[in-house]
């Protein structure tokens, strides 16, 4: 289990780190794009949120957001529940930047899949079910 587990973790590292190569053409850096992930796939988020989401601190998060606000990726909008409170959503420039980057990294890896004979191609997608079902019950 554990050698299986390391594998894994091993194979994920390493796709990551080739897809992430095509992020260099958006012009932003990998926090703010991780950070406008979050906020394109989950929906707005607060300072704090956004922070523990990305598992950073505060004033590092804050960092991140200026700068993403200086390019116009993202908008602070006080909270209709609470006016003390401001949330930050992505704008539209951001959103499209963002599904372009993910669309750079997806054709990445499709072309790179291209090389796998049918077979070892099913053989992956069975791999992508079972694991999008760990993450289901992940604990």
């Amino acid at each position: 289990m554990l050698e299986l587990a390391d594998r894994l973790h091993s194979a994920s590292i390493h796709l990551l780190r080739r897809v992430r190569k095509n992020d260099v053409r958006t012009g932003e850096g990998p926090a703010r794009l991780s950070a406008l992930s979050v906020l394109v796939f989950s929906g707005p988020k607060t300072l704090g949120e956004l922070a523990r989401a990305e598992q950073v601190t505060a004033p590092t998060m804050s960092r991140i957001v200026g700068g993403m606000l200086q390019n116009r990726l993202v908008k602070v909008v006080r909270d209709l529940a609470d006016a003390r409170r401001k949330r930050i959503h992505p704008t539209t420039k951001g959103t499209r930047l963002m599904f372009d980057a993910r669309r750079a990294r997806v054709d990445a890896v499709a072309l790179n899949l291209r090389t796998c004979p049918p077979e070892e191609r099913a053989q992956l997608e069975e791999g992508v079910r079972i694991l999008m079902k760990v993450l289901d019950r992940w604990v």
